[in-house]
């Protein structure tokens, strides 16, 4: 099992920047693939980036490619979206995810009740 712990959300200008940060607990971590998806109000939670247990391959939806970097750091147990040129259209609640031995592509596309591990999100919001 593991915990996750997101931070770093908060108030923003469109055009600038954020990191969020994902906290893990566990001591598998690195065997963890670790994904971002975001709910925004009204509508469905979506997938935004993954990156695979090995660190080797990420994934981003369409949406946030050329913008946002998803990266791991195994020793400190955390990975990390930086968000930069944000958009009004980014304003949503922020999730970290985890699933043992998964692929970065996978993330994406693999129903959401079938990634065991989630945090309880943090808030980003773009202001025009």
């Amino acid at each position: 099992q593991v915990q996750l712990v997101e931070s770093g959300g908060g108030l923003v200008q469109a055009g600038g920047s954020l990191r969020l940060s994902c906290a893990a607990s566990g001591r598998t971590f690195s065997s963890y693939a670790m994904g971002w998806f975001r709910q925004a109000l009204g509508k469905e939670r979506e997938f935004v980036a993954a990156i695979s247990w090995t660190g080797g391959s990420a994934d981003y939806a369409d949406s946030v490619k050329g913008r946002f970097t998803i990266s791991r750091d195994n020793a400190k147990n955390t990975v990390y979206l930086q968000m930069n040129s944000l958009k009004p259209e980014d304003t949503a609640v922020y999730y970290c995810a985890a699933k043992v031995r998964g692929t970065a592509q996978a993330m994406g596309v693999i129903p959401h009740n079938a990634i065991p591990h989630w945090g309880k999100g943090t808030l980003v919001s773009v202001s025009s």
